[in-house]
C-alpha cells in the first residue's frame, strides 16, 4: 500500500465524520421532525409495543434515546471505521508473513526465451546416453510444485509512521465525534420530553378551566330557570363552555403528537401508550463568570476537542508529505522448495533489501505538500471560528437564561393574581353582583397567563439544556443542571 493511499485511509472517516457531526448537528439544533433531514429525530430500531401505559421518566427517556438514536448510531459506526482504518494502516508498517503454495502444468517456449535451435548441441552431455538430439524439443512441458514463507517489512519509512500517528489521532478524533453526537442526542431527547411535559400541563390547565365552565354554565342556567338571569346570560356561559371544550380537544391533539415525536426520537413503537413520570422542574441557578464558562467549555466540549485532533491528524499529514522525499528502505524475501511434481525438489531462497530513493517526482511531492497545508490551514481556521463561537453560545445562553428565569416570574406571578381574579368574580356571580361576562373575561385571562407560564418553563428548561451542551456537560449533569443543583452555575 503506498503513502498516499495510506493517507486517504486516515482523512476519509474524518472528513465524512465531520461532515455528519455538523449537518447532523445543525438540523437537530433547529429540531426537524423528519429523520431525513434530522438524524436526531429517527431511531435505528422500535421497541415492541407493551400491553398498558409504560411509565416513562427523563431518565428512562434519554437511555432509550442513547441506546436507539439513529444519529448516535451512525456516529458509532463512524469511530468503528476509524478503528478499521488504524488496523489497516499498522498491518502496513508491521512485518508481513505469508505461505505461497502452487502446482500445475506449464508449457515452455525455450525459442522465446532466447534459445536457438543451433545451441541444442550443447545440451547433449546432459541427456542420457544413446538420446538423439532430435528428442530435445525446445517446446516442453513441464509440471512444477512450489511451496515457499514470504516475509516482508518497511525498515525505514518516516513519512508511513507520521501516516500512522496520524490514523492515532483521527480514531480520538472519531471517539470525540460520537461523544458528541451523545451530547446532542440528550439535547433533543431532553427537549422532546419537556415539550411533552409542557403539553401535558397545557391539558391540565384546559381540563380545569372547562371543570370552572361546567359549575359556571350550570349555576348560569339554574338561575335562568329560576327567572333570576336573562337567557343571554345561559347562551354566553355555554359559549364559553363549548370554546374551552375546543381548546382542551386541541391541547390533547398536542400531547398526543408530542409523544409521538417522543417514542420515535426513544425508538418506541409509535403507537406505545406513555406515562410522564416528571414534572416540570423549577429551581433558581447561582451566576457564574464567563471567564470559568469558558475554561470548561475549552476544556469539556467534545467537536472542540474533535478540532483539536482532526488539526494534529492534519499537522501530521503535511510532515508526511515533507518527509516523502526521505529514502525507504525496506526488507523482503522468501524460503521453499521447487521441482518436478513427484520428483526432486530443491531449496530455495530469496533476501533482497530495497533502497528506494524519490528523484524526479518534485510535481506530485509539492502537490501533495500544497494540498495538506490547504487542509492544515481550513481546520485551524476552523478551530479559531469554534473558540469566537463558544463564546458567544456562552454569552447568549446566559442572556436567554436571565430572560427565562425573569419570565418564569412573572409568569408565575401572573398565574397566581389571574386565579385570585377568577375566584373573587365568580363569587361576585354567585352573590348576584354581576353577570357571568365578567368571569368569561377573568377565565380567559387565566388561561392566557396559564399558557405563558406552561411556554416559559418550557423555554427555560430548554435554555437549561441549551447551556449544558454549550458547556459540554449535557450528557453527565443534564439532571442536576435541570433542577437547579449543578456544580457548575450560570453566568451573570
Amino acid at each position: 500500500m503506498n503513502l498516499r493511499r495510506m493517507r486517504k485511509l486516515v482523512l476519509a472517516p474524518i472528513v465524512s465524520g465531520c461532515a455528519l457531526a455538523l449537518g447532523a448537528a445543525a438540523a437537530a439544533q433547529s429540531n426537524p421532525s423528519n429523520s431525513a433531514v434530522n438524524p436526531y429525530a429517527g431511531s435505528i430500531q422500535a421497541v415492541p409495543a407493551t400491553p398498558g401505559v409504560r411509565s416513562l421518566s427523563l431518565d428512562d427517556a434519554i437511555q432509550l434515546g442513547i441506546q436507539n438514536n439513529l444519529a448516535l448510531h451512525l456516529a458509532m459506526d463512524q469511530q468503528q471505521s476509524a478503528d478499521a482504518q488504524k488496523l489497516q494502516l499498522v498491518n502496513v508498517l508491521l512485518p508481513n508473513l505469508s505461505l505461497h503454495g502452487e502446482t500445475g502444468v506449464h508449457q515452455i517456449n525455450l525459442e522465446a526465451l532466447g534459445f536457438h535451435p543451433s545451441e541444442v548441441p550443447l545440451f547433449a552431455p546432459l541427456l542420457p546416453k544413446g538420446t538423439p538430439l532430435s528428442a530435445f524439443h525446445l517446446v516442453t512441458t513441464v509440471d512444477t510444485t512450489i511451496g515457499q514463507v514470504n516475509f516482508s517489512q518497511d525498515l525505514f519509512n518516516w513519512s508511513g509512521y507520521d501516516v500512522w500517528r496520524a490514523a492515532i489521532a483521527g480514531q480520538k478524533a472519531a471517539s470525540y465525534n460520537a461523544q458528541s453526537s451523545r451530547g446532542l442526542v440528550v439535547l433533543n431527547v431532553g427537549t422532546a420530553y419537556l415539550q411533552a411535559v409542557a403539553a401535558r400541563s397545557q391539558v391540565q390547565y384546559a381540563q380545569s378551566l372547562l371543570n370552572t365552565d361546567r359549575t359556571v354554565l350550570y349555576q348560569t342556567h339554574q338561575e335562568h330557570l329560576a327567572g333570576v338571569v336573562a337567557n343571554l346570560d345561559e347562551l354566553r356561559a355555554r359559549v364559553e363552555y363549548q370554546q374551552q371544550q375546543q381548546v382542551l380537544i386541541a391541547a390533547r391533539d398536542n400531547l398526543a403528537k408530542a409523544k409521538i415525536t417522543l417514542n420515535r426520537a426513544i425508538g418506541l413503537a409509535p403507537d406505545q401508550k406513555i406515562e410522564l413520570t416528571e414534572t416540570e422542574p423549577y429551581a433558581a441557578l447561582e451566576p457564574m463568570p464567563i471567564e470559568q464558562a469558558r475554561a470548561e467549555a475549552y476544556r469539556d466540549r467534545q467537536d472542540y476537542q474533535m478540532l483539536r485532533q482532526e488539526l494534529l491528524v492534519a499537522d501530521l499529514e503535511r510532515k508526511a508529505t515533507t518527509h516523502e522525499r526521505f529514502p525507504t528502505l525496506s526488507f523482503g524475501g522468501n524460503y521453499g522448495v521447487t521441482g518436478i511434481t513427484g520428483g526432486v525438489y530443491h531449496d530455495t531462497f530469496a533476501a533482497v533489501g530495497t533502497l528506494s530513493v524519490p528523484i524526479f517526482e518534485e510535481g506530485r511531492l509539492r502537490g501533495d505538500r500544497d494540498a495538506a497545508e490547504a487542509q492544515l490551514q481550513q481546520i485551524r481556521s476552523r478551530i479559531e471560528d469554534l473558540t469566537v463561537q463558544i463564546d458567544q453560545q456562552l454569552r447568549d445562553s446566559m442572556l436567554d437564561l436571565q430572560t427565562a428565569e425573569a419570565t418564569v416570574k412573572v409568569a408565575r406571578s401572573n398565574v397566581q393574581l389571574a386565579t385570585t381574579a377568577l375566584d373573587q368574580t365568580q363569587q361576585q356571580f354567585t352573590a348576584g353582583i354581576t353577570d357571568n361576562l365578567p368571569v368569561a373575561e377573568a377565565e380567559s385571562t387565566l388561561a392566557a397567563a396559564q399558557t405563558q407560564y406552561v411556554n416559559s418553563v418550557y423555554q427555560l428548561n430548554v435554555a437549561r439544556l441549551g447551556f449544558a451542551r454549550n458547556l459540554g456537560l449535557i450528557d453527565i449533569q443534564y439532571k442536576t443542571i435541570l433542577s437547579g443543583q449543578q456544580s457548575a452555575p450560570v453566568g451573570r
